[in-house]
């Protein structure tokens, strides 16, 4: 399947890995990149250099297009823009924050730029501040997520922009993928899936959480602080609602997470730890390498698609 993502990023196939902080490392990325799709590194919060370690490492493991991911609320975005503008990976997709002012050198730099939005009114800001793509992302994603679901939002990002859009959040599979291509997405960003890689190096008491979470396991806490955060429910996630139920100030809300995500991906503490992941985790039955897991989302859907006509042929 070509499409006009997979023109713009020079991809096989039109998947884009979710930049999922600490799990989105230089290793996903090159497998995600090596198997068809566009790769992403995860800066996260990470200092400059320690990001550009992972740009060098990726290189090394890969000779396909890559992208990093920027957080733009982490206090190193700067001089994580400043390093990826020497390093030029082939793209940067931007999170928590208008982009708009790093657009231009990125674009002079010959790097895409694909902005993560969660509102219509983001993505014409974007599109019309230079954007090459957005990634139209719903609620039903994990991390830190909007309001609005993939289903509406998709369309009416489709309607309102003319720039390629992604679809993100909730593409566990096939049936996922066609859906997202019905909307009008020109592609599909796939985070909690690739969790559960082989050359994901998160924990396997983290991977095997994601794989036994059931439909309903998939929570968010911190809507009062204004940073809602979807993540499987654990002891951490209880004594969020606890806190947020009693009214506790946002300050000691936001502490309760520092570190959080870290024991999850490095320790495998599925109890305390912040185990992020998305509402299609209930779907992830296994572990598989990324080539698998991405040619899954493209083989054999005629049998779907023609289901699809049968139920809407005229009788």
């Amino acid at each position: 399947m070509s499409t006009r993502l997979c023109e713009l990023l020079g991809i096989k196939y039109p998947v884009i890995q979710g930049g999922m902080a600490w799990v989105a490392t230089a290793e996903l990325a090159a497998a995600v990149s090596n198997g068809g799709g566009l790769g992403l590194i995860a800066a996260g919060g990470a200092p400059a250099e320690a990001v550009r370690e992972q740009i060098q490492k990726c290189r090394t493991m890969t000779d396909k297009p890559f992208g990093v991911n920027v957080m733009l609320m982490s206090p190193f975005a700067d001089e994580v823009m400043r390093v990826i503008l020497e390093e030029k990976p082939a793209v940067v997709a931007t999170g928590a924050g208008n982009p708009a002012k790093y657009i231009l050198a990125l674009k002079e730099a010959g790097i895409k730029i694909c902005p993560v939005i969660a509102s219509v009114a983001m993505a014409k800001r974007m599109e019309k501040s230079g954007a090459d793509a957005v990634i139209a992302e719903g609620t039903e994603a994990g991390g830190h997520i909007g309001e609005l679901t993939t289903m509406v939002l998709v369309p009416q990002v489709v309607d309102a922009v003319s720039i390629p859009v992604v679809a993100a959040g909730g593409f566990a599979d096939k049936r996922g993928m066609i859906a997202a291509m019905a909307l009008g997405a020109d592609g599909i960003q796939v985070g909690t899936r690739f969790i559960c890689s082989d050359e994901c190096i998160a924990h396997e008491n983290y991977k095997q959480a994601v794989i036994k979470a059931k439909d309903r396991d998939a929570v968010v806490t911190g809507r009062s602080t204004g940073a809602p955060v979807r993540a499987l429910k654990n002891k951490l996630t209880r004594e969020y609602q606890r806190l947020e139920k009693e009214g506790a100030p946002a300050e000691e809300i936001e502490q309760l997470g520092v570190g959080g995500l870290r024991r999850a991906f490095m320790d495998g503490d599925t109890e305390t730890g912040s185990l992020m992941a998305g509402q299609s985790a209930a779907m992830v039955t296994k572990i598989e390498p990324c080539a698998d897991i991405i040619k899954s989302y493209f083989e054999d859907t005629a049998e779907i698609l023609k289901t699809i006509a049968d139920k809407m042929e005229v009788k």
